[in-house]
């Protein structure tokens, strides 16, 4: 099915929502300002046309560059300036973000710094930060919380957007560690390791899951009325049981505090379209949902999220196409 077949409904609405929310869209897009891509796939790379003769050697370089820029990757130690980083965004956050807030930042890090730095890199577990989760308790929101899996930038661009919804990153914890990376040496009690940290499938207890693992289920465990969970449906196992949602979240949260789950599942313009509400894993993650007794709805088409990605990618076709289709339409008779 054309996901895009439907881009009619609710033109005028979505028309002037798109007009309102263009020039913020392409900025978060295009400036990173809000939740920045680390991944150094996100880098486009422009070439310039080369001789065949120099062929070989912009591949061999090409080559030894990538493997380069891989072992580099995997080597990446804790973030510098982490300390001044996470109490500098506790401060934003308490002062900018959610000014009736009232928490110790200098605290906070003290007892983050503690769970981390008294452990070797693979043996922090999820009870360490206990102390650290006790200093930054929080009251979430009933009806806003978004949760999601493999559509990271899409889902941050959509609340920002929007307005209605609350991902775990605009939690404090979530704010304070969003893309940071943080492990401590191998003698107990030297501080952290700039140098190197372990991969996360390197370790059962690696310092940054540990944390994220014990946020997201908190932050699972606070929802109530409606959630909204968006999945990518160009992936074969959008709905993962080893992710983050499949494997925490989902389990965290409570029947009795959810009214209903609300899936959205979303395609790559340029697809492909993998999974949808009746094919693949989400079938799975229906089923789960109706055994556990939860009520859910489950739409394979979203304007305002085909409306995001148009704005970064305008000259798909299946944007031309869209746009083509609302520019055509009647105009209302006023």
């Amino acid at each position: 099915m054309n996901v895009f077949a439907n881009c009619h409904y609710g033109v005028m609405g979505e028309v002037l929502f798109l007009i309102s929310t263009h020039a913020i869209g392409m900025q978060l897009y295009q400036t990173h300002l809000v939740f920045p891509e680390t991944s150094l796939s996100g880098h486009w790379v422009e070439t310039t046309p080369f001789q065949s003769n120099q062929q070989p050697i912009m591949i061999l370089g090409l080559v030894a560059v990538l493997f380069l820029v891989e072992k580099l990757n995997a080597e990446l130690g804790t973030t510098p300036n982490l300390k001044h980083i996470v109490i500098g965004r506790c401060y934003n956050y308490i002062t900018l973000i959610n000014p009736s807030s009232r928490y110790d930042c200098e605290g906070i890090w003290r007892e983050f710094e503690e769970a981390v730095v008294r452990r070797t890199p693979c043996s922090v577990r999820v009870k360490d930060y206990q102390r650290m989760f006790r200093a930054t308790p929080q009251t979430l929101p009933c009806d806003k919380l978004l949760f999601w899996s493999k559509t990271h930038d899409l889902v941050h661009s959509y609340s920002a957007v929007t307005r209605r919804f609350w991902t775990l990153e605009d939690t404090l914890v979530g704010y304070m560690f969003n893309d940071l990376i943080w492990c401590g040496k191998e003698e107990k009690d030297r501080g952290f390791n700039f140098s190197a940290c372990p991969e996360w499938s390197d370790c059962v207890n690696h310092p940054v899951y540990s944390l994220w693992k014990q946020a997201s289920q908190n932050f699972a465990e606070a929802a109530c009325g409606n959630i909204t969970v968006i999945l990518n449906g160009s992936i074969k196992d959008a709905f993962n049981r080893k992710s983050m949602f499949g494997g925490v979240e989902l389990d965290s949260l409570n029947p009795r505090m959810v009214n209903h789950v609300n899936i959205k599942v979303v395609t790559n313009l340029e697809g492909p379209l993998i999974e949808s509400c009746t094919e693949g894993s989400i079938v799975d993650l229906i089923k789960i949902l109706q055994t556990r007794g939860f009520r859910w709805t489950c739409t394979d088409y979203d304007l305002t999220l085909m409306i995001l990605q148009c704005m970064k990618n305008p000259k798909q076709y299946s944007c031309l196409t869209c746009a083509d289709s609302l520019l055509n339409r009647k105009k209302p008779v006023l």
